[in-house]
């Protein structure tokens, strides 16, 4: 299930002008919204609605038509990621030796649920579908770092190396 972030929108205004410029200079080319959101979370790093908004207004599109197409793409994020990206593999191999239990863990140790954000902007949490690693499983990553043959008992060590 999508959510809204409950970590407040905190856009700068060289953001905000950067993607203005975009938008200005694509807003006539046919099907721009899908390229305009791809810039959009290139520049902001997810689609908060107030992001989605100013795409809407530049390119004269209704705002449920932007959300639409924000919440259809599994490339969109509508909630911010953190510093820390944590991405679980739910893949066949990875169930099996219980990630999804790992997953669990992590949503209660980070007070979260799959695809939010910490308040504090450090971890964000995600699913996945296999990364390769099945000899590995259970697996998770952090950013670029991977997490393999995990029973749970760890995580708070893991954890507090970030």
């Amino acid at each position: 299930m999508r959510r809204f972030s409950t970590v407040p929108f905190s856009g700068t205004k060289e953001q905000e002008a950067q993607l203005t410029a975009w938008l200005n200079e694509h807003k006539a080319m046919p099907g721009a919204a899908m390229p305009a959101l791809q810039k959009a979370q290139e520049i902001y790093g997810y689609l908060p609605i107030e992001v989605q908004r100013m795409v809407a207004d530049a390119l004269g599109k209704p705002l449920a038509e932007i959300y639409g197409i924000s919440t259809f793409y599994s490339q969109f994020s509508l909630c911010p990621k953190g510093e820390y990206k944590i991405s679980v593999c739910l893949g066949t191999a990875c169930y099996v030796k219980g990630s999804g239990k790992i997953y669990e863990s992590l949503q209660e140790k980070l007070g979260i649920s799959g695809g939010e954000c910490t308040a504090d902007g450090k971890f964000s949490l995600d699913a996945c579908r296999c990364i390769g690693a099945c000899g590995l499983a259970p697996v998770m990553t952090i950013n670029d770092d991977v997490y393999g043959r995990l029973t749970g008992d760890e995580l708070d060590d893991i954890l507090a190396k970030y």
